[in-house]
């Protein structure tokens, strides 16, 4: 997996990927250019070899500011509706690359998580925070609606549909302690703590049976608009396949032998 980037951080480690966006002095804004080559970089993600689990980290103590006002939000009330619809259906690719990528995204979320930063954030597997974060997802306030990259149909999901519906009309902002008591956030760290927590946390998934969490995530996924009687044949037969790998043999070769299993993804 290419590490090379030219619009935000990344760094390939211990078969863990860590991303930041890399505008610390305004808070790691998006622009055109950040959402159009992550959305590239986690959609290429699916095909590598190389990474198996993903830290989505913070920067200079925030997240993300969401679209850059300059960058982002000027241009944008001079464009078509046709340019419009362009640009709003590209960041929902970004979106739509995370939770397809099949592998496991952690966010480490420090400070300022809004608009766009807190939609990542929502896109990721699994969520840690400090005690100074604070995510809104703050469409309203810039006088758009609150349906933003699937805002709507995700975020109900993680908090329920009436916290979710609060956060949307108002815009304001969840303290780190309502996201943690509502479920958005999986566990809260100090600021020092933060990214050894998240990378642990990574490190620990990408040693596990990596066939097993991509199909984890794509069942995660899936399964929402499916039913009961759907999910169950769905999980029967991605169950099946997994039974055929090679990890599901090293854990019960690992199990007879009174040893801890050492998987390797195949």
């Amino acid at each position: 997996m290419r590490s090379d980037v030219a619009y935000f951080r990344c760094k390939i480690e211990n078969r863990v990927a860590t991303v930041a966006l890399d505008r610390a002095d305004r808070k790691n804004p998006l622009t055109f250019d950040s959402y159009a080559e992550l959305r590239d970089w986690f959609r290429d993600l699916h095909y590598a070899d190389d990474v198996d689990a993903v830290v989505f980290s913070s920067n200079g103590g925030n997240f993300s500011s969401g679209g850059d006002v300059h960058d982002i939000i000027g241009p944008l009330t001079k464009m078509s509706m046709k340019e419009l619809l362009t640009f709003t259906r590209m960041t929902g690719d970004l979106v739509k690359a995370i939770i397809n990528c099949g592998k496991p995204v952690v966010a480490a979320i420090d400070g300022v998580c809004v608009g766009a930063g807190a939609i990542i954030a929502m896109a990721s597997d699994l969520r840690i925070a400090t005690p100074e974060a604070k995510t809104a997802f703050l469409f309203t306030r810039v006088g758009l609606a609150g349906c933003d990259m699937g805002a709507c149909a995700i975020l109900p999901r993680i908090i329920g549909q009436g916290r979710a519906a609060e956060l949307l009309y108002t815009g304001r902002s969840m303290s780190a302690d309502e996201g943690y008591a509502w479920g958005f956030h999986n566990k809260l760290v100090s600021a020092s703590e933060l990214e050894t927590e998240a990378h642990a946390l990574a490190i620990r998934i990408a040693a596990g049976p990596n066939f097993g969490h991509m199909m984890t995530k794509t069942m995660l996924a899936q399964e929402w608009s499916m039913s009961i009687e759907q999910a169950i044949e769905a999980e029967a037969q991605a169950q099946a396949i997994c039974m055929q790998t090679a990890d599901f043999k090293r854990a019960y070769d690992a199990f007879v032998a009174k040893e801890k299993p050492v998987f390797e993804g195949d």
